[in-house]
Order: structure tokens, then C-alpha cells, then sequence
């Protein structure tokens, strides 16, 4: 897809910031189907109450309306620390986008309205957000902070992910994860977008993603993947040259003779990852270009409540 083309997807909302606020007033507006019935009506002002916490700000009249307990919220108490980590390789701006298809139906694109969209309840609840981008070099770093300047030169960071033209990047996933890890000195939720296709030794993976857990870090793993082909295999038996987006190695085959072989491989390693992130105490959260972002939602309310 041409640059023009991409940026008039965009402008379509006018701009990202926009489609992001719409996608999260839509999921408020629908919360009260939701465990989450409460928060739509004072959604920044309110907290899940903890058993043990003081019961001294009680909103007891949001209590008698939905029969759950919530204390009111203060400035003092809005001081999460948030930093999103995107992957930013060759492999991650797979599928190729047909003409007018929606910009977030590839791996990159979904990673960006995902962090636009997160960017919107953080900045909501006054908590201070961050950013770092990788692919075969550490392309973007920012700091946790909460002020408007921030969020916007976070959010304009996030527009040219998509505005950039593609190019052949591989991903070191394993050396900036770990510099990552050491650059973010106080306590925060780390939220990783990634496809985790990363070459070489997964143990050395694993290791990097254990890392990011040191100074009692929250770690979230959105596994971002195209569930069609990439987890299904779904193609047609015609003759296909696949094409491999970071190193260009080709492979003439026909679907239907590795599609067993594939989807047994591909499963195998999804749960091998999903069982040592479990081990470890990291949210894995397996997504699809294609589902909607309610998942990216309702994991970072239900982390940031587990969160203390």
C-alpha cells in the first residue's frame, strides 16, 4: 500500500487520536454488559475497592446503583506508570493491505490503534505512559510521562510506524528487551505488542522476556498474529512462493503438503510460549489482526486492578 494511500486511511477519522477516542467510548458505553458495570458513568474518577484499603472513600451511592464497591479517586492515586513496547520488524507489517482495507488489519497497524487506544484510558486516569520501538535497531525510546506534550509526540511516533515506508528488518528481539528492561528503573506495567517470530535460541527469548519482570514490573504480552494464515495455514493448494519478509528466503510449495506439519509446529511453539509466560507471571494474551480491541481492553482494566 502507498503512503498516500495509508495516510487517507487514517484521515478517514482525521486522525489517529480520533479512531482511538471512538474505539474506547464504544467500549465504555457498552461496559455496563460487562464486569466491568460501574465504570462507564465515572470511569476516571473511580476504583475497584481492595479489601484492607480504608473505607473512608467509599462512593456508597455508585454502590447502591451497582451493587459493587468503588472508592473515589484522587490525584494521588492516578500514578501508574505505563510503557509500550512495539516490535517493529518486516514481519509485523505482514498481511499485505489490499486497497482500502483498514490500516489496522496487519500486525503493525493493530499494534498501533492498540497502543493509540491504551494511550486514551491512561491519559483518561492522568497516568504516565511510554514508549519504545525495536526491530533490527532500537528505533524510538520515551520515558513514562503524563503531560499532553508527551502524549501527542508518543502518538505522532506511533503515525509514522504507518506512514514510513516498509523496508527488509529483521528483529533482535532478545538484545532490546533486555535493554529495555534496564532503561525502566520504577515500578510499571509493561505492555509488549509482538508476533514473536524471532529467530535463534528461545531460551535466550525467554530469558529477555523474564527481564522486563526485574523491579517487580507487570508484564503483558499481546501476541499479535494473522490467525488465517499464520496460526490456520488457510490458503488454497494452488503453487505459492512464500517469501520471507526479513530475510527474503523463498520456498515454492503447495499449502495442503505442510499445512499438517505447519499448524502442528506453530501450535506447539504458541504453547510452549504460553506456558513459560504463565511460569513466569506474564499475562499472554494472544490476538488477532482481526478481532476487535475489546481484549486489549479488558486486559489492561483487569492487570491494572491486580496491579498494587
Amino acid at each position: 500500500m502507498k503512503i498516500e494511500e495509508q495516510k487517507e486511511l487514517i484521515s478517514e477519522f482525521k486522525h489517529l487520536e480520533l479512531l482511538a477516542n471512538q474505539i474506547v467510548e464504544g467500549f465504555i458505553s457498552g461496559m455496563h454488559k460487562s464486569p466491568f458495570h460501574g465504570f462507564s458513568a465515572e470511569f476516571a474518577e473511580h476504583k475497584v475497592y481492595n479489601v484492607g484499603e480504608s473505607t473512608k472513600h467509599i462512593d456508597w451511592k455508585l454502590f447502591a446503583k451497582t451493587d459493587r464497591l468503588y472508592t473515589k479517586r484522587f490525584e494521588e492515586d492516578t500514578n501508574l506508570r505505563c510503557h509500550i513496547i512495539i516490535d517493529n520488524s518486516s514481519s509485523m507489517h505482514y498481511p499485505k493491505l489490499e486497497d482500502k482495507e483498514k490500516f489496522h488489519h496487519n500486525k503493525i497497524g493493530f499494534s498501533v490503534l492498540a497502543s493509540a487506544v491504551l494511550m486514551n484510558i491512561l491519559k483518561k486516569q492522568r497516568d504516565a505512559i511510554g514508549l519504545s520501538v525495536f526491530s533490527e535497531t532500537y528505533e524510538y525510546y520515551a520515558p513514562e510521562k503524563g503531560s499532553d506534550r508527551h502524549h501527542r509526540m508518543i502518538l505522532n511516533a506511533l503515525e509514522n510506524l504507518l506512514e514510513k515506508p516498509k523496508v527488509k528488518k529483521s528483529t533482535d528481539t532478545i538484545t532490546f528487551l533486555h535493554q529495555i528492561a534496564e532503561k525502566i528503573h520504577r515500578r510499571s506495567m509493561i505492555i509488549l505488542f509482538t508476533d514473536m517470530f524471532q529467530s535463534g535460541d528461545e531460551e535466550k527469548l525467554f530469558t529477555a522476556l523474564q527481564h522486563l519482570k526485574h523491579n517487580k514490573h507487570k508484564v503483558v504480552l499481546f501476541h499479535v498474529i494473522d490467525n488465517k494464515t499464520e496460526l490456520h495455514f488457510d490458503f488454497d493448494n494452488a503453487p505459492r512462493k512464500f517469501i520471507d519478509m526479513e530475510t527474503s528466503d523463498e520456498v515454492n510449495i503447495f499449502a495442503d503438503n505442510v499445512k499438517s506439519e505447519y499448524e502442528k509446529g506453530v501450535n506447539s511453539y504458541f504453547k510452549k510460549l504460553a506456558l513459560t509466560c504463565s511460569q513466569n507471571k506474564i499475562k499472554y494474551v494472544p490476538v488477532g489482526v482481526a478481532d476487535s480491541f475489546d481484549k486489549v481492553l479488558t486486559t489492561y482494566l483487569v492487570e491494572k486492578q491486580n496491579f498494587g
